[in-house]
C-alpha cells in the first residue's frame, strides 16, 4: 500500500503496457495501484488469455486483445514492453516517432526499489549464477529477494522491501535494450552469439547487454569474465572484479588455480580465501565452475562470507532444466538441458559427458552460426535426433559438413516433434549410453517456454519405466569428473 499523504508519480498517467505474461501482469498491478489508467495489449486473442484477465479481473484495466492497434498511442504517456515483446513492432516504432517514453517492469522497479541491486545477464550462465548468488546471500543471513528474468517480476515485491535487504535480480538482454538504470554490483557471465532472431546483429546484441554497465558510478562494482574476449573489453569506470578459469586475476576476483582450488579476493572487504576444492562441487562441467566463480565475486561484494560461499557451492545440485537427470532406464541415463537455446550452450553440454551421447537437438533457430557445434557433435555423439522447425536445416547443416567420401558421418534421425524424438533415441539407445535434451534452438515452435518443454520430455521418459532422475549431477562420480581427470 501507499503511504498516506503521498502523491504517486503515476498518478493519472496513462500507460500502455505490451505483452500480459507475468512480467506484464506484475507491472499492471503495481502501476493500478498507485493510480495510474493502464490497457494491457497482447497480439494473442482474449479466448487465449482467459486465465490471465481472470487473475486481474478486480483491477480497473482497458485490454485490446488480438493485435496492437495505433489508436491505443492517443494520449498515451508511456509504453511499456514486456520481455518477449519485439521494439521493432509497428506500434513500438511509432511511439519512438511520437516522443513517448518506452519502459518495462524492471525499468520501473529499478526506480523504485530502497535496496541495493545486484543485477546478472549474459549469454549463458546468468540463472545459475543468479540463483547461486541469492543462495550465497541468504546463508549468509538478512532478508534477500532473487527474480527478474529468473522467474517472479520484483516490482510485484518492491512495496515489502527495505533498504537492509538484497535484490538479486537476472536480466534478459530484451530487458536491457530498454533501461537507463544499472545496479549497483552488475556480473555478465559471457557474451556469445544468441538472440539474434530479436536483435539483428551481434553488435546491437552486445550493446543490450553492456547497458548493464553503462549507467553505473565509481562506486559500484562490475563483475566481468576474464576469458571472454567480449567481456575483457567491457572494462567502465566502476569497480571490477574479474573471474576466470584460466588466469589469477592482478586485483579484485575470483579464479581456478593451478591446484584445482576455487578462490576468491575482494580487497575492500579483507577477503581472499580459498572457497572449496572443483571435485567438492555438485554441478558438472568447466562452464559451472565458472558460474560459481562468477558468483562468489558477485555474493563477496554484496556481502557473503567465503563460509556462506563454501557452503552453498558444495551443496547446489543445480537448476532444473539444467543438465537435471530426469530419469534412468535399462541402464540409459537421460538428462534434460531445455534451458540450452543456443548452440555454445549445447556445445557446453556436450563437454560434460565421456559416455556415448544421443542427443536431442533442434526446436526454434535464433539465426545463429552452427558449424562449431556440427563439427563437436560428430565427435562426440553417437547418435543425433533432430526434432522441430530447425531439423531440415540442421540436417542439412550435418550433410555439408560429412567428413571425406568413405566416412559415414554422423549418423542422425529428423523428427517432426520431440515427442517422436524421444522415441526414436530410446530405440537407438543401449547401457551406458547417455539420451540428452539439449536443443540448441528456442522452445516457441511447438511449447510456451523451455521449463514446459523439459517438464514435457520428463513426462515421456518416464513413461518408459525405469528409475526416476535426480536433480543436478551425474550417479557416477567417476563420469562426474572425467574432464577434469
Amino acid at each position: 500500500m501507499r503511504k498516506k499523504g503521498r502523491v504517486s508519480m503515476w498518478q493519472g498517467k496513462q500507460v500502455v503496457i505490451l505483452g500480459f505474461a507475468r512480467q506484464g501482469m506484475a507491472l499492471a498491478q503495481y502501476l493500478v495501484a498507485r493510480g495510474a489508467r493502464v490497457t494491457i495489449s497482447d497480439a494473442k486473442p482474449a479466448e487465449a488469455l482467459a486465465e490471465e484477465c481472470q487473475a486481474l479481473s478486480e483491477l480497473p484495466l482497458s485490454y485490446a486483445l488480438g493485435g496492437h492497434p495505433p489508436a491505443l498511442l492517443e494520449s498515451c504517456d508511456m509504453l511499456c514492453l514486456s520481455g518477449g515483446v519485439p521494439i521493432d513492432l509497428p506500434i513500438v516504432l511509432e511511439a519512438r516517432r511520437r516522443g513517448i517514453p518506452l519502459s518495462n517492469d524492471a525499468q520501473v522497479f529499478f526506480e523504485a526499489c530502497p535496496a541495493p541491486i545486484v543485477g546478472i545477464t549474459g549469454s549463458a550462465g546468468k540463472t545459475t549464477t543468479t540463483t547461486l548468488v541469492g543462495e550465497m546471500l541468504k546463508a549468509e543471513g538478512g532478508r534477500v529477494w532473487v527474480g527478474g528474468n529468473i522467474g517472479n517480476p520484483p516490482i510485484a515485491d518492491v512495496e515489502r522491501m527495505k533498504p537492509t535487504d538484497v535484490v538479486v535480480m537476472e536480466l534478459s538482454s530484451f530487458q536491457l535494450d530498454l533501461m537507463t538504470r544499472s545496479p549497483r554490483v552488475a556480473c555478465i557471465t559471457n557474451l556469445t552469439p544468441n538472440h539474434l532472431d530479436r536483435h539483428g546483429t551481434m553488435d546491437a546484441y552486445i550493446a543490450a547487454k553492456r547497458r548493464i554497465l553503462d549507467f553505473q558510478t565509481a562506486d559500484d562494482w562490475q563483475v566481468l569474465n576474464a576469458d571472454d574476449p567480449i567481456t575483457t573489453r567491457m572494462n567502465t569506470r566502476a569497480n571490477t572484479a574479474w573471474f576466470s578459469l584460466d588466469v589469477e586475476p592482478q586485483g579484485d576476483g575470483a579464479w581456478l588455480d593451478e591446484y584445482g582450488d576455487l578462490r576468491v579476493r575482494i580487497a575492500a572487504r579483507g577477503m581472499d580465501d580459498r572457497i572449496c576444492h572443483r571435485r567438492d562441487l555438485l554441478l558438472m562441467g568447466k562452464h559451472n565452475i565458472a558460474n560459481v566463480l562468477a558468483a562468489g565475486a558477485a555474493s563477496a561484494i554484496a556481502g557473503a562470507s567465503v563460509e556462506a560461499m563454501r557452503a552453498v557451492a558444495t551443496t547446489f545440485a543445480g537448476v532444473p532444466h539444467r543438465l537435471q537427470l530426469v530419469h534412468t532406464a535399462e541402464g540409459v541415463r537421460y538428462y534434460d538441458d531445455s534451458i540450452a537455446t543456443a548452440p555454445e550452450r549445447l556445445m557446453a553440454a556436450l563437454h560434460c559427458f565421456d559416455a556415448p551421447v544421443i542427443l536431442l537437438c533442434g526446436g526454434r533457430d535464433k539465426h545463429l552460426p552452427w558449424d562449431k557445434a556440427v563439427d563437436l557433435m560428430a565427435g562426440l555423439c553417437k547418435h543425433v535426433v533432430l526434432f522441430g522447425e530447425m531439423a531440415p536445416m540442421l540436417a542439412g547443416e550435418i550433410e555439408r559438413r560429412k567428413p571425406a567420401a568413405g566416412s559415414a558421418g554422423l549418423p542422425f534421425t529428423v523428427c517432426d516433434t520431440l515427442e517422436a524424438a524421444v522415441a526414436a533415441a530410446k530405440v537407438v539407445a543401449r547401457a551406458g549410453d547417455v539420451v540428452l535434451l539439449s536443443p540448441g534452438g528456442t522452445s516457441y515452435d511447438a511449447f510456451k517456454d523451455f521449463a514446459e518443454r523439459g517438464d514435457r520430455f520428463a513426462e515421456w521418459v518416464r513413461g518408459m519405466g525405469g528409475a526416476p532422475g535426480q536433480t543436478g549431477a551425474a550417479d557416477r562420480p567417476e563420469e562426474r569428473f572425467a574432464w577434469q581427470q
